[in-house]
């Protein structure tokens, strides 16, 4: 028997994943780390964080698998999108933290591009817009607001093509990571547009002139990293790419007219498609497989998981202290005492907007809003209100498509260890939701494409994998009353949305 690796570089930790080529689960490992947030609406991680993360959670792995190092035959790499990418110098040494998804400083930028190169003429060549959410109009604020580090910069690199290098000394990027930059990467020809990059002065020579498929083997583990990992010197190393799409891959989706939710700290809800999609607020960017051809078409939160994640840690002290106490979970918890909460949360709805918003809204300004509260509400009704939150924010990414999204979605991520929070999700869309039987669909995208790019497995054979769930139901009473309730979801944004802005000024 082979063995193949998955590790995905997350926002908040890095996971990485041993299969053995029969899609079984041997042993995972995670490292968690967090988020810089020296301003409001910055968010920065410095890379070393995530490779420090990588190498001991591939050692880990390894070493918990028991499974001997010439048996492990590869591993894939996906990972957050970076944003600007990290930002090298001369001797690849990070010149700053990394500007990540997350950040969303550039907003003169963004209004700079839109005054002088034109979002018409921008998504001709793109097929995306201007915002602070992309990767270059943060590189764009590095050359405006930090031109030491700009001059320092040589070459930016995704994260995990940062990783990917420490592994193997090999400088590339994937086509996924390169087209999620946005601004300047030619979607039509798939490869960087010249045009962009020349109007907007970022040289050709910082991005890498290799771009690569998903499924290509980048380089060989150097001597000195598969000692220090337990893995063999050489072991193929695949490029993968965004870990969203890793998610989808994950879940079997290998071709066009497949809708999936990849939900973790934030969410992403993708078409894939071997044609334009008609949704004008959504971003694109070439997919992890056949990369040339199909296309990931996404719109989602900024902060999905991310706001659950901070209740919880804001908000249920009590319940953490049990868990550390050798108690129930604190979600466990909240989710048993939210259950018997009505659909609605009796009158609560929560915006989702902690770090402003992009696609379909695309606001910066947008502020995270619990509105209805009264003295009979408890903490079980808003950590409802919170899971219905990035519920109603996934039905308006949907319906930002524009397109008919068949029977089902596909539902994957943290999100899906809740029974509740799957129904809810069931239940607010209007549609059946399908999740995956194990929770590491970046990782075992990850190793479906190690398997690939290796030629350990074909396309069919990881087709074969039971990766699935059964699928969960909406309950038609709940959904009536979700469709009212995600009218007042719509209009609370938009009754609000200046009085955002204003408080922005404020702070």
């Amino acid at each position: 028997m082979n063995y193949l690796l998955g590790t995905d570089i997350g926002t908040s930790g890095t996971k990485t994943i041993l299969m053995d080529t029969a899609g079984n689960l041997i042993a995972q490992d995670l490292q968690e780390y967090d988020v810089l947030t020296p301003k409001h609406l910055w968010a920065e991680q410095w890379p070393d964080v995530w490779l420090d993360a990588t190498k001991i959670s591939i050692k880990n792995t390894v070493k918990k698998s028991g499974i001997s190092a010439e048996k492990i035959r590869g591993i894939a790499i996906s990972g957050l999108y970076g944003g600007s990418g990290i930002p090298l110098d001369e001797e690849m040494k990070p010149v700053r933290p990394c500007m990540i998804w997350m950040d969303r400083r550039a907003e003169e930028e963004t209004q700079w591009v839109l005054d002088n190169i034109g979002e018409d003429k921008l998504r001709e060549i793109t097929h995306n817009g201007a915002d602070p959410y992309y990767g270059y109009t943060k590189m764009l604020w590095m050359k405006r607001n930090e031109p030491e580090n700009w001059e320092k910069t040589k070459l930016f690199l995704p994260p995990n093509d940062y990783v990917i290098y420490k592994l193997t000394g090999e400088i590339v990027i994937d086509y996924s990571s390169a087209g999620n930059i946005g601004g300047i990467f030619d979607m039509n020809n798939r490869c960087w547009s010249k045009e962009m990059m020349d109007a907007m002065g970022i040289p050709l020579s910082m991005m890498p002139e290799k771009i690569v498929e998903s499924t290509d083997i980048v380089g060989g583990v150097t001597k000195e990293i598969a000692e220090e990992l337990g893995v063999s010197e050489g072991m193929p190393v695949i490029a993968s790419g965004i870990d969203s799409g890793a998610a989808n891959i994950g879940l079997g989706v290998f071709e066009s007219g497949i809708y999936a939710a990849a939900i973790g700290t934030s969410m992403c809800a993708a078409l894939i498609s071997d044609k334009p999609v008609k949704g004008k607020d959504l971003i694109a960017w070439p997919y992890l497989y056949d990369a040339k051809r199909l296309s990931y078409y996404f719109a989602g939160a900024n902060t999905a998981g991310a706001i659950v994640k901070w209740f919880r840690q804001i908000m249920c002290q009590y319940e953490i202290e049990l868990e550390k106490a050798g108690g129930k979970k604190a979600y466990d918890i909240l989710n048993e005492q939210a259950v018997d909460i009505p659909a609605g949360s009796e009158g609560l709805i929560v915006l989702p907007y902690f770090m402003g918003e992009r696609s379909p809204i695309w606001d910066s300004d947008a502020k995270g809003t619990i509105v209805g509260l009264s003295l009979a509400h408890t903490k079980a009704h808003i950590y409802r209100a919170f899971l219905e939150a990035v519920a109603f924010s996934l039905r308006d990414a949907m319906e930002a498509t524009g397109e008919n999204l068949g029977e089902y979605i596909l539902l994957a991520g943290g999100v899906t260890k809740s029974k509740l929070w799957r129904q809810i999700f069931a239940d607010v869309t209007g549609y059946p939701v399908v999740c995956p039987v194990n929770d590491v669909e970046a990782n075992m995208g990850d190793v479906m494409l190690a398997g690939i790019g290796t030629g350990l497995l074909s396309y069919e054979d990881v087709k074969q994998w039971q990766v699935l769930d059964e699928k969960i139901i909406p309950n038609k009473q709940n959904h009536q009353k979700y469709n009212e309730y995600y009218k007042v979801y719509k209009s609370v944004y938009n009754n609000l949305k200046q009085d955002m802005k204003q408080l922005t000024v404020l702070s």
